[in-house]
């Protein structure tokens, strides 16, 4: 952490450019893990990177005053409010609620679809096409009985590939308890997909 922060001390806009360039790949796949599915056509990726930087550039003072967590884990939290604040503006615009079709990916269970989506989507045989909604459903919810610090836990490290300590720092917690909420939640969801084996 330290080498990251003297470079943004001394190499001004130049430093923070390059950082988030070597960070862009884990920030676009938090972005594509997290995006509403009924925004998957409208919202590219790089575009929400592309306003993430933006704020990022005009907050990296006050980030450099009080350093509190490492410089990916702050960028990461700015690219999730992005995403956040470019999904509010997009449902902002509809024109009829009526003819929105509604999807159970929204509010707090919104990690476990997407967890549910992402494993069944490694289900790609047209034979199991029929039975991927399905699925999801069940996954969903039966992730959404879990703790929600454990879901979250999995998805920043399956899906996100954060590692453990990024994991702690994300949310708070120390190594440790970053590490037993994993394990329990790996027991977890393995049980969960053991009961929908065929």
């Amino acid at each position: 952490m330290s080498d990251e922060l003297n470079s943004l001390r001394t190499g001004g806009e130049a430093a923070v450019a390059k950082l988030f360039a070597q960070y862009a790949e884990r920030l676009e796949r938090l972005v594509e893990f997290r995006l509403d599915a009924r925004l998957r056509s409208r919202v590219d990726p790089s575009d929400v990177l592309q306003e993430a930087y933006i704020e990022i550039a005009r907050r990296i003072r006050d980030y450099l005053a009080r350093p509190e967590v490492s410089f990916f884990v702050w960028i990461r939290q700015i690219t999730l409010q992005t995403l956040i604040g470019v999904q509010r503006r997009h449902f902002g615009q509809k024109r009829d609620l009526k003819q929105e079709v509604v999807f159970p990916n929204t509010g707090s269970d919104a990690t476990s679809f997407s967890i549910a989506q992402a494993i069944c989507a490694q289900q790609t045989s047209p034979s199991r096409a029929a039975m991927r909604a399905e699925e999801i459903q069940q996954l969903h919810a039966a992730l959404a009985e879990m703790d929600e610090t454990d879901r979250e836990v999995l998805a920043l490290r399956h899906f996100e590939h954060l590692g453990n300590n990024e994991v702690a720092e994300a949310l708070g917690l120390s190594a440790t308890a970053a590490s037993n909420r994993y394990v329990r939640a790996m027991t977890r969801l393995a049980e969960v997909m053991q009961r929908l084996s065929p």
